[in-house]
C-alpha cells in the first residue's frame, strides 16, 4: 500500500512512497522509558532525563510513539505528554513527530477488523516520526505507555515498539523491595522475549527514611535478575500536591472569586470545617484547603479576619459545599481578600474523598515543578551508568 511522507519537515523526500517497517536512523542513541504500571512516574522521569541529558548532548529529541490521552491541535490528535514536554523545554520538533499515533476510543476496534493494512500504515508513521525526531539529535527519549504489554491488542506493545525502534529500555517502578522487584522482573521477561535490552530500573516515590534500605536491598534483588538499579527517587510533596484548578475540575466546582491567582495554589492538606471558628484558626496556613458549607459564616469570618490582619495568603482556598453561597455582604468582604473561594453541590466528606483520590499529573502551567523534577533526577539517578549503555556509540 503506497503512502506519502506522514511527518512534516522530514529529512527524506516528500514524494517517497516506500513503506518503512524500521527507522532509517541506526546511530542516534535512544532510551525507551517504560513503567510497571500507571502513575509510577514515567512522564516525570522522562522530563527529568530530557533536562539532564540536554546539558550533556548538543541536541536531545523526544517522542511518545503511542498516546492514549490526547488533545486536538489544529485537527490532529496530539498526546498530552508530548505537549507537556514541548511546553517545558521547547523541543524544537514538529509536534506531529513527537506524537505520531493517538489511540482514540474506537482505535482498537478498527484495528481488530483490519489488522494487516492498519499495522503497515502505523509502523510507517511511527518510523518516519522517529526518523524526524532523531534527525540531528544525539539522543532521543522515548516515552512508553504503561507496562511492557500495553498495546499488544493492536500489535504496538511497549516491547514491540522498543524492538522496532531498536531502543534500550529503562523500567520505572514504585519504590520497595518486594512487589516492585516482582513487577520489574515480569516486565523484563517480556522485553527479553522479544529481544529488547533492559539497561536498568528506577524506583520512584520512596519515603525519605527508606531510601538507603531500598538502595541496598533493591540493588541486590534486581542484580539477581540482571538489572542494575539506576536510582531511587524520593517522594516530593510539591509534585503530588494538586493545584486548585485541578481540584475544581475533579469536584465539578465553580469559582466565586480569586480565580486569576488562585488556579495555581497548591493543596498540601485538606481540612473539613466541622469544628468551631476558634478551632479553625490553627489550620489557617498556606497549603491548607478548607471544606465547609457556605452557611458556616463563623469559619469564613475567621479566615477573613486572619487574612486582614496578616495581609498574606492564609489558606490555599475554601470550598463551600451543598451549593450554599455566603451572604452577599460576606462575599463583598471576601472580595477584599486574596482567599480563593470555590462552590460545589457535593457534601463535605464527598468532596474530601474526591480530592484525596486524585491522581496528580504534571501540567504545562506547573512551572514550579520544573526545577524540582530536574533536581530529583540529577541527584538520585545514575546518569553516567545510563550513558555507559551507549559506550560503543560514544567510542565510535
Amino acid at each position: 500500500m503506497p503512502t506519502t511522507n506522514l511527518v512534516p519537515d522530514s529529512p527524506f523526500s516528500q514524494g517517497e512512497t516506500e513503506l518503512l517497517a524500521k527507522p532509517r536512523n541506526k546511530t542516534t542513541r535512544r532510551i525507551y522509558v517504560a513503567a510497571t504500571r500507571m502513575n509510577d512516574g514515567k512522564t516525570t522521569t522522562c522530563l527529568g532525563l530530557f533536562g539532564a541529558f540536554r546539558n550533556q548532548y548538543k541536541r536531545v529529541g523526544f517522542i511518545k510513539p503511542v498516546g492514549q490521552r490526547f488533545i486536538e491541535v489544529k485537527g490532529q490528535k496530539i498526546d498530552e505528554d508530548s505537549l507537556l514536554m514541548d511546553s517545558f523545554y521547547n523541543v524544537q520538533l514538529p509536534i506531529e513527530a513527537m506524537s505520531p499515533i493517538a489511540v482514540d476510543r474506537n482505535f482498537t476496534r478498527r484495528y481488530i477488523k483490519n489488522p494487516e493494512d492498519m499495522r503497515s500504515v502505523l509502523l510507517d508513521k511511527l518510523c518516519r516520526a522517529f526518523d524526524r525526531t532523531a534527525y540531528e539529535s544525539e539522543l532521543v527519549i522515548i516515552e512508553g505507555t504503561g507496562h511492557a504489554g500495553v498495546g499488544s491488542v493492536f500489535d504496538l506493545s511497549n516491547a514491540a515498539v522498543a524492538k522496532v525502534l531498536d531502543a534500550k529500555v529503562i523500567i520505572i517502578a514504585g519504590a520497595g523491595i518486594g512487589r516492585p522487584v516482582d513487577e520489574i522482573a515480569l516486565n523484563k521477561a517480556l522485553f527479553d522475549q522479544i529481544g529488547v535490552e533492559v539497561i536498568g530500573a528506577i524506583m520512584n516515590k520512596a519515603l525519605p527514611d527508606k531510601i538507603e534500605e531500598i538502595q541496598e536491598y533493591g540493588s541486590l534483588a534486581l542484580a539477581r535478575i540482571g538489572i542494575p538499579l539506576l536510582g531511587v527517587i524520593p517522594i516530593e510533596k510539591q509534585l503530588i500536591a494538586p493545584n486548585l484548578s485541578q481540584v475544581v475540575e475533579v469536584i465539578d466546582g465553580r469559582w466565586l472569586n480569586a480565580r486569576i491567582h488562585g488556579v495555581n495554589e497548591r493543596v498540601h492538606c485538606v481540612v473539613i470545617g466541622a469544628m468551631t471558628a476558634k478551632g479553625i484558626v490553627d489550620y489557617l496556613q498556606p497549603g491548607v484547603l478548607i471544606i465547609t458549607p457556605g452557611d458556616r459564616e463563623d469559619i469564613i469570618f475567621s479566615a477573613i479576619a486572619v487574612a486582614g490582619i496578616s495581609g498574606k495568603q492564609v489558606v490555599s482556598g475554601i470550598i463551600l459545599t451543598r451549593n450554599i453561597p455566603p451572604h452577599p455582604k460576606i462575599m463583598e468582604m471576601l472580595a477584599q481578600t486574596n482567599i480563593p473561594i470555590i462552590i460545589t453541590k457535593d457534601e463535605s466528606y464527598d468532596v474530601a474523598s474526591k480530592i484525596n483520590n486524585m491522581t496528580i499529573k504534571t501540567q504545562p502551567q506547573d512551572s514550579d515543578k520544573f526545577p524540582i523534577i530536574n533536581r530529583l533526577i540529577q541527584e538520585h539517578v545514575d546518569l553516567e551508568k545510563i550513558k555507559s549503555a551507549f559506550q560503543n556509540i560514544d567510542n565510535g
